[in-house]
């Protein structure tokens, strides 16, 4: 495969993730209160394609700046997940799918749902801060 063909294949295989992910969870989560869909500026997330489907889904879409991953939850969530990782040591892949997949459902709703409502206060200190990276 190459490059271009990974990139597609990217775009494509994002556009499944949201069509199965996006709606359940704003109900799941939210129970249809407003929201703003946050993503960061990886290329699936960018592309046309997936700008175009997230459009003609009325999914409404927090323009994200490029240099900000302090600010996304999901990089937060990445940061805890590796510092439990420190504690464990998997000796092949299948642990630590296990491990990780283990960590995930048991924080992953109650520790996104606080690192969300945390996004005012946030954002909040970076306009204090003039744009500077924060630290959560």
């Amino acid at each position: 495969m190459v490059a271009a063909d990974l990139v597609a294949w990217a775009k494509q295989s994002y556009i499944r993730v949201l069509e199965l992910n996006i709606r359940p969870s704003v109900q799941r989560l939210l129970c249809r209160k407003l929201y703003l869909f946050q993503q960061d500026n990886a290329r699936p997330h960018t592309a046309k394609i997936t700008k175009t489907w997230l459009r003609t889904k009325c999914v409404p879409v927090l323009e994200w700046l490029a240099a900000s991953s302090d600010l996304s939850p999901i990089e937060n969530i990445w940061r805890i997940l590796k510092r439990n990782m420190a504690q464990h040591r998997p000796r092949n892949i299948q642990q630590l799918q296990d491990y990780l997949r283990q960590e995930w459902e048991k924080n992953s709703t109650d520790t996104l749902s606080r690192l969300v409502s945390s996004m005012p206060i946030c954002l909040a200190a970076v306009i204090r801060r003039k744009g500077d990276v924060i630290s959560w």
